[in-house]
């Protein structure tokens, strides 16, 4: 499922190495949703880490994303996957100028590993 979405980039994370073979980057961003503002966390996995790096915190960008679903144990969970962001209004020769293309990757295969996880934490969440 490929969807994309604008907003205010608010936060972004320090790239963080979950196993020996999974690295994530996690950044916020803020979409206005009627009267209300959403806060909505993507994750930029693998080689898409660097992707966030011209960006700043209040820049406007757009966001292009899968939406992956998994279950761990007992219980579900649901990431953003981002794999382009552009600047509000980029055309898409300035895309490709910064490394980016409108090729859409496939989904990468679902983390099964789970052999050198560490031990539960106290909420028992598996990141």
């Amino acid at each position: 499922m490929n969807f994309e979405i604008s907003g205010k980039l608010i936060e972004i994370y320090k790239e963080q190495k979950v196993s020996e073979r999974f690295t994530k980057r996690e950044f916020i961003l803020e979409v206005p949703d009627n009267n209300f503002t959403q806060l909505l966390k993507f994750q930029l996995v693998q080689d898409k880490t660097d992707l966030i790096n011209p960006y700043k915190i209040g820049e406007t960008v757009n966001v292009h994303f899968n939406i992956k679903g998994s279950k761990w144990k007992d219980s579900y969970f649901v990431n953003l996957d981002a794999w382009r962001i552009s600047r509000k209004g980029a055309t898409s020769e300035n895309s490709q100028k910064s490394n980016q293309s409108d090729f859409i990757p496939p989904s990468p295969p679902e983390f099964t590993d789970y052999g050198n996880v560490p031990p539960p934490s106290e909420d028992d969440m598996p990141f």
